[in-house]
């Protein structure tokens, strides 16, 4: 594998940054993809696929990817017409792809419209709170993530954020209405710095979490898809959208080692299982 290359495109509203690993490989593409996680989150798994051109990239307003406007709601649409540009400029489809959470989402987005370009989805525990049995619970606390950002800033949306997802089981409109937890519990800052443009808890924490993916389309693709979970974070948010997905398509979700970041190798100083994360996902994408 090269070193990675640097390239944009322009995408409506956004200038897109990705990077191509080549590799001297007749197997296609390899897409490591998350949202708002940008290329930096998969460096470690990455390296793992040495014998595969891999492309990464940073989502419109994450890291080296701009919007004209840096506040405004990105959606899965748009993030999957992103991807299907990168696609089309690497030299078109079909591609693997390997997404996580948010990036899950985006990634049954772009299957649903443009089923051409993915061979093999493995999509990886997408918070899909619009599918879930305990929906509308599961909605409200998700939205609540974004209304405390609004409220008090990025502390206070963060350590919302994670009381929510690190949630086990049904979510009730009570968890939703419960008081905004203290940041410092969570060793974030308290104060507001009056900014309302993070890319989670601005940008994609309502529009991912309440999407629906188009299943008649996901049905109808020739792409195959598989919905993996981390064994270790069963009764999650995402481990359950994942869970629920894979229902709707009438398949079984694969179990992947760790967590919801069980491929992180010390990126944001989050370590899972990557060398055993990259196995399974080895093994998954040769089922073909």
């Amino acid at each position: 594998m090269s070193e990675p290359v640097t390239r944009t495109i322009e995408a409506p509203g956004a200038v897109i940054t990705y990077d191509v690993r080549e590799a001297d490989t007749t197997e296609p593409p390899l897409l490591l993809i998350g949202s708002p996680m940008g290329a930096g989150g998969f460096g470690t798994l990455a390296g793992h696929f040495s014998d595969r051109t891999v492309v990464t990239y940073d989502p419109r307003g994450v890291d080296r990817s701009t919007k004209d406007d840096p506040a405004s709601e990105s959606t899965p649409q748009q993030h999957a017409d992103d991807l299907h540009r990168i696609i089309a400029a690497i030299g078109g489809g079909p591609v693997d792809v390997f997404a996580s959470s948010g990036g899950a989402v985006n990634a049954l987005a772009l299957v649903a419209a443009h089923p051409d370009d993915v061979r093999t989805l493995v999509a990886h525990e997408p918070p899909l709170a619009s599918i879930v049995p305990d929906r509308e619970g599961a909605l409200a606390a998700s939205r609540a993530v974004h209304d405390a950002y609004l409220r008090s800033g990025f502390g206070t949306g963060m350590a919302r954020f994670i009381q929510v997802v690190s949630h086990q089981g049904p979510m009730t409109a009570a968890l939703a209405a419960q008081p905004d937890p203290d940041p410092a519990m969570f060793g974030l800052p308290a104060g507001d710095d009056g900014t309302r443009n993070d890319a989670l808890l601005g940008q994609n924490i309502v529009s991912s979490t309440h999407y629906e993916p188009d299943f008649d389309a996901l049905r109808a693709a020739p792409t195959r898809i598989v919905l993996g979970a981390g064994v270790e974070s069963a009764g999650q948010l995402a481990h359950r959208g994942a869970q629920a997905a894979a229902e709707r398509l009438g398949l079984e979700t694969v179990p992947f080692p760790s967590d919801h970041g069980g491929f992180l190798g010390g990126e944001y100083g989050q370590r899972g299982d990557p060398d055993a994360f990259a196995v399974t996902l080895r093994e998954v994408l040769a089922a073909v």
